[in-house]
C-alpha cells in the first residue's frame, strides 16, 4: 500500500491553521470591532489621532532603528570573517555566538545589567542607551545567523576574480559582497526590527519607564481592553508584512558574473 507524500504535510497543515492562522483571525476580529461585536474602525482611529499613542510608536521605532542598524553593523563584519575563512574553525566560534540564544534572555539581560552598573555606576542614568545595547546584545544572533549563511553560499571565486582583475578589497566588499548577501541582511533586519519595537522586558530590567509598543499592546491587555491591544498588534502585523510585500524580488543571478565593472 502506498503512502502519497502529501499525506505528510497534513500535521503541519493543523499545525498552522490551529496556531498561526486561527490566532491572526481572532486578532483581526477584535481589532476590526467594539465591544458588543460589530463592525468599527474606531480603534485604529482612535490610536493614529491620539498624541500619546503615536508618540510610543515613533519612541519604538526610533529604538528598532538604532538597534537593527546597530546589530547590522556588528553582525556584518563578524559573519563576514567566519564564512570567509579568516579565522581557524569558524563553525566553533559561530557556536559561541550563537550559544547566548540557549540562555534564558532575562538571566542574559541580568548579567548585562550588572556590567553596565559596574561600568556607568547607575544604569538608571541611562535608560535609551541601555536599552538599545540590551536589545542589540539579544538580538545580534538574529542577525548574525542569516547573514553567515548568506554569505557562506556565494562563490569564492567571484571575489578571486575580481582581485585578480584589480579590484580593490573595498570593492569587492561594496559591488559584490554585500549585494550577494543581501538576502541574508535583510532577513536580519525583518528578525530584528519588529521585536525590538516589541520587547518590552529589556526596557523593565534597564530602568526605562517609557511605553513601546510591546507595552502598550501589554497594558491594553492587562485592562481587558482587547480590542485596542488586537489594533495596536494588527498595526504591527500589517507594518512587517507592507515592508516584506514591497520589496521587490530580484533576478536571478547569471552563472556568469561581470567583474570587470567594478576594476578601478
Amino acid at each position: 500500500m502506498k503512502f502519497p507524500g502529501r499525506r505528510l504535510s497534513i500535521p503541519y497543515a493543523l499545525f498552522l491553521i490551529l496556531f498561526v492562522v486561527l490566532p491572526l483571525v481572532i486578532v483581526f476580529y477584535y481589532a476590526f470591532t467594539d465591544g458588543s461585536g460589530q463592525f468599527t474602525l474606531e480603534n485604529f482611529l482612535s490610536f493614529f489621532q491620539n498624541t500619546k499613542t503615536m508618540g510610543t510608536l515613533l519612541y519604538s521605532l526610533v529604538i528598532a532603528v538604532l538597534t537593527t542598524a546597530l546589530s547590522l553593523v556588528l553582525a556584518y563584519p563578524t559573519a563576514y570573517i567566519l564564512a570567509m575563512g579568516y579565522v581557524k574553525h569558524p563553525r566553533i566560534l559561530l557556536i559561541i555566538f550563537v550559544t547566548p540564544m540557549w540562555i534564558n534572555s532575562v538571566l542574559r539581560l541580568t548579567a548585562l545589567k550588572e556590567i553596565l552598573s559596574a561600568i556607568e555606576g547607575n544604569i538608571a542614568y541611562f535608560p535609551f542607551l541601555n536599552t538599545v545595547l540590551g536589545m542589540t546584545y539579544d538580538f545580534l544572533p538574529f542577525m548574525i545567523l542569516p547573514i553567515y549563511n548568506s554569505i557562506s553560499k556565494i562563490d569564492v571565486s567571484l571575489r578571486e576574480a575580481a582581485l585578480d582583475l584589480g579590484a580593490s578589497p573595498n570593492s569587492v566588499l561594496w559591488k559584490i559582497m554585500i549585494p550577494l548577501s543581501m538576502p541574508g541582511i535583510i532577513s536580519g533586519i525583518t528578525m530584528v526590527f519588529l521585536p525590538a519595537m516589541t520587547n518590552y522586558v529589556v526596557l523593565d530590567l534597564m530602568y526605562n519607564s517609557t511605553y513601546i509598543m510591546g507595552s502598550l499592546i501589554g497594558s491594553y491587555f492587562n485592562a481587558y481592553d482587547w480590542n485596542r491591544g488586537a489594533m495596536v498588534s494588527a498595526v504591527l502585523l500589517l507594518s512587517i508584512a507592507l515592508l516584506t510585500f514591497t520589496e521587490k524580488p530580484k533576478k536571478k543571478e547569471k552563472d556568469e558574473f561581470k567583474v570587470g565593472g567594478i576594476v578601478g
